[in-house]
């Protein structure tokens, strides 16, 4: 069932679309984990782009993700709700940075981001409470992003 506040935001509203990552951010259980789950596909789409271009694409999709979460809160009138999940497809695809090819790096990368993103460690959390607006939805999962990139890179380089 859909909780109240979501009636507001509307899958044929594209900004609404892309902010409740397709609609999985409407799952009832884990909207974060459920939209990390939607953004492999999309990982998967670009994962063999060259790397500026795979920075370039991760780069347009946070400037547009601070208007897209902004839309999506306005229009719920609550900051970072759970179903907002466009945070969590950019964060994804930053921990997936020139990761090695192969399910269990994907499998790797999705458990490292989730525990980031879930647990915010200093200084994710400390940005978590201070930023707000679309700009702080998109930046402590960036941060987790990159936290989880670091361990993914180190596990790769050890194996």
């Amino acid at each position: 069932m859909r909780k109240p506040e979501l009636a507001a935001l509307k899958l044929s509203n594209p900004l609404h679309l892309l902010a409740l990552g397709f609609g999985s951010g409407l799952s009832p259980v884990m909207p974060g984990t459920m939209g990390t789950l939607a953004a492999i596909p999309f990982y998967l789409l670009i994962a063999g782009l060259p790397l500026w271009l795979y920075v370039a694409l991760l780069v347009l999709g946070f400037v547009a993700g601070i208007k897209i979460c902004n839309a999506a809160t306005r229009a719920i009138g609550r900051h970072d709700h759970g179903a907002i999940v466009w945070d969590e497809f950019i964060g994804f695809g930053v921990t997936m940075l020139a990761a090695p090819a192969g399910w269990q790096w994907i499998v790797a990368g999705f458990v490292l981001f989730r525990f980031f993103d879930m647990v915010k460690p200093w200084p994710i959390s400390w940005f978590d409470r201070r930023v707000h607006g679309g700009f702080g939805i998109m930046l402590d999962d960036v941060i987790a992003g990159l936290f989880a990139l670091a361990c993914l890179q180190g596990l790769a380089f050890y194996f």
